[in-house]
């Protein structure tokens, strides 16, 4: 059998600071544009909102990895995938303004996501909530941080205060909405907080489960690596492993990811 290839610390610690610097940089320029009420908002084949914004930010990010990964393949929400022509075995995953639908309805849960996989593993994630002041980020063995302090999962499930959170679930009206309401009675509370802020929440234990079934990779890689790293299990709703196909997720410690993975669908 043949063992993955993995990266150094110093390489690692290269991409996070790359990837950091890119998000602070694309911070600038969203921080211009939220709450103008001039911006021009246009509607994409898929039906979700893009602004110049989420252009602008993108191409700072694009710009800024490309400076010192000039190698390196991109693919971003707006502008596509733009592979490098000899290949390579590093690929950066980026969505510039991950909750564009917040951003344009003037409030604050949106993100900036850039994570990085090499030879199809995620290894490194960047997510900064420039209106909330959080970064979160992670490399693989290195743990996740927020805001500079070191996090990780809840080691205990308290029933009185246990908490799942779902963001996108569209899709599970028309498939498993029962087993869903079967998994919503097994906790006390049942919030909604969305797009990068219950991952972040779940990261520092402050929240049991996540369930989402309408997602694409870009929204999840970098919060993926992070979940991960802070001691949490993230998988698909199936609980298949999250790859660039990937389009649910379903995210928690190991007893309440068993618990979910069962539930929805025994």
């Amino acid at each position: 059998m043949t063992n993955k290839p993995v990266l150094d610390s110093t390489t690692l610690n290269r991409v996070l600071t790359v990837a950091k610097q890119a998000a602070i940089k694309a911070e600038v320029v969203i921080k211009q544009y939220y709450q103008n009420n001039q911006l021009n908002t246009e509607v994409k084949d898929d039906q979700t909102p893009v602004t110049i914004a989420d252009k602008k930010s993108e191409q700072i990010i694009r710009a800024e990895i490309s400076q010192y990964f000039p190698k390196h393949d991109i693919f971003g929400e707006e502008f596509g995938r733009s592979d490098n022509k000899n290949g390579s075995e590093f690929l950066w995953l980026i969505d510039p303004i991950d909750g564009t639908k917040s951003f344009v309805r003037q409030y604050p849960m949106f993100s900036t996501q850039i994570a990085l996989m090499y030879c199809g593993e995620l290894v490194m994630g960047v997510s900064n909530a420039p209106l909330f002041g959080e970064m979160a980020w992670a490399t693989v063995g290195g743990g996740a941080f927020l805001n500079k302090r070191k996090i990780k999962m809840s080691e205990e499930f308290l029933s009185h205060s246990s908490c799942i959170s779902t963001g996108n679930i569209q899709s599970l009206i028309g498939n498993n909405w029962q087993r869903f309401g079967q998994l919503l009675t097994k906790f006390s509370k049942i919030r909604g907080y969305g797009d990068f802020y219950h991952y972040h929440l779940l990261a520092s234990g402050k929240i049991d489960l996540v369930v989402e079934s309408d997602v694409n990779i870009l929204d999840i890689a970098a919060l993926t690596v992070i979940t991960k790293e802070a001691g949490g299990i993230m998988t698909d709703l199936q609980g298949k492993p999250i790859d660039l196909s990937t389009n649910s997720i379903l995210a928690g410690t190991e007893l309440t990811h068993k618990l979910g993975l069962k539930t929805l669908n025994e």
